[in-house]
């Protein structure tokens, strides 16, 4: 895998999907997805766990700074890439999901069976996790064997409680931020128009004003990245 530093992160470059569905085939790591946002976080323990993981470009500022340094680079959407983890390795490995409420966690479940028939949840749960809840999960994991566990918490909470389950139980980890309450329908993502046009970010400010705090981030971004200085 082709990857560059990005302000100290390790992201991956993939040229499309199916590279990057054939490169984690037989790998016990974590996914994290990339974007400006978290590029410029200062943060010793994520950038620890990015890069001795797998980064992968989410977001078009991830995009952007990987082609800048020469990488053929595409963006993966991490809210549809592990639909096509499923996809592809339905028949050949066993999935544990973890996250959101115990209602969209159910409807996920259901949902998931619906429209990859034979796909093998060998356990779920919601993401509301106290001390005694992560000593169990452990113990569920240990017992159960998943091959792939999904977790869909925020970053970097998310980051820390998969590194923390990898160490109980190898598998291929995968943050998922809110892409469980975005497949059962409840929250939308951006018009197709919007995401080829890598302004999916736009989208989610037109629909949520109070992104504007997290969205100039990406502006600050693309300065320091304009300046040479990532």
């Amino acid at each position: 895998m082709k990857s560059s530093i990005v302000n100290h992160y390790k992201i991956h470059a993939f040229k499309d999907r199916n590279q990057f569905l054939g490169q984690i085939s037989d790998e016990h790591k974590i996914l994290v997805a990339m974007n400006a946002e978290k590029i410029l976080k200062d943060d010793k323990r994520l950038r620890e766990i990015v890069n001795r993981n797998i980064g992968y470009p989410d977001g078009i500022g991830a995009v952007m700074a990987l082609r800048k340094k020469g990488l053929d680079a595409v963006k993966i959407p991490g809210a549809e890439f592990w639909l096509d983890i499923i996809g592809r390795y339905k028949d050949e490995k066993t999935f544990y999901l973890i996250g959101s409420s115990q209602d969209v966690i159910e409807r996920t479940v259901a949902k998931l069976h619906e429209d990859f028939p034979g796909v093998r949840i060998v356990n779920y749960r919601n993401g509301y996790l106290k001390a005694e809840d992560i000593a169990a999960l452990k113990e569920d994991l240990t017992h159960t064997k998943p091959d792939v566990v999904f977790v869909a918490q925020g970053s970097p909470r998310q980051e820390f409680l998969m590194e923390e389950l990898m160490a109980v139980h190898p598998a291929l980890y995968m943050g998922l931020g809110g892409s469980f309450d975005v497949y059962c329908g409840l929250k939308k993502r951006a018009p197709k128009i919007f995401i080829n046009l890598g302004l999916e970010w736009l989208y989610r400010l037109l629909k949520e004003p109070t992104r504007i705090g997290r969205q100039m981030v990406l502006g600050k971004f693309l300065g320091l990245l304009l300046l040479r200085r990532l």
